[in-house]
């Protein structure tokens, strides 16, 4: 089975982005005690974040320089826990060298090179693609925590937005037991409309669950439901980082379906 996972952004800004949001994601916890809770992420302390995204860099990175075709054990990967104690500089220095290492290894395998991925046949890129968003998303983990601002370049927002429609119609395709497959086949449908979306963008999102499979297509057409408002906050809602009722997002049509979606949706 292949599954098209097509980002709207080229490998190099992935890689790029990579760095960046890594950066951000420093600046946003330094000087900030790292047993911090973090409110979008129970269980985890900042600590732990930093620890989950530093691992996830390190694991792709031994993904893609040994051209992996199945999936490497994480014990496998060398350094993929941090540093041990709690010096928030050996973590800073550990998290800022792993971003540094993946992205070394996927700008030297170029876009297109054949490697594992838990989608099917996918390129390289789809890990430069993951790993930004993955990265961007568990910054506003960290910004939640901090208590302070968070903000997204349009595109980059946009693309995020796409990748994880793509993913949300995946899930169920591969996991026929997963809960979000119970969703198909009832009819409804679930549009995104991101009221501030950059020229050349896409601004709606519709996932269609009256056939057997999950399918989505860019339209402002009605639907079961309708979330809309600023893109940024809407990706954030999307990924449960925020809640429904968050100022400037605005829910059109059966609530009772969005919280059945929300509750089922959990990738």
């Amino acid at each position: 089975m292949t599954i098209t996972m097509t980002g709207t952004l080229d490998h190099g800004r992935y890689c790029a982005e990579i760095l960046t949001q890594t950066d951000l994601l420093r600046e946003t916890v330094r000087g900030t005690d790292l047993k911090t809770a973090v409110p979008t992420c129970p269980d985890w302390t900042l600590a732990d974040l930093l620890r989950h995204v530093g691992g996830a860099h390190r694991w792709v990175d031994t993904t893609v320089r040994t051209r992996a075709e199945e999936m490497v054990p994480f014990d496998a990967v060398p350094n993929h826990k941090g540093p041990e104690g709690d010096d928030p500089e050996a973590l800073d220095a550990w998290l800022a060298d792993g971003a540094r290492r993946v992205v070394e290894a996927l700008r030297e395998a170029g876009a297109d090179t054949p490697v594992w991925a838990w989608a099917p046949d996918q390129p390289t890129v789809f890990w430069s693609r993951r790993m930004t968003h993955e990265t961007a998303v568990h910054r506003a983990d960290a910004a939640s925590a901090t208590g302070t601002g968070f903000t997204l370049d349009p595109e980059v927002a946009a693309d995020a937005m796409e990748e994880w429609t793509q993913l949300v119609c995946l899930v169920p395709a591969l996991k026929p037991d997963h809960p979000a497959a119970r969703l198909t086949g009832t009819g409804r449908t679930f549009r995104l409309h991101a009221t501030d979306a950059p020229p050349g963008a896409p601004a709606d999102w519709l996932l269609d669950y009256t056939g057997d499979t999950v399918t989505y297509r860019h339209t402002p057409e009605e639907a079961t439901i309708t979330l809309q408002g600023p893109l940024t906050d809407l990706l954030r809602v999307y990924y449960r980082r925020l809640p429904v009722d968050t100022p400037g997002i605005e829910a059109i049509g059966d609530r009772a379906f969005l919280e059945e979606w929300l509750e089922a949706a959990k990738f």
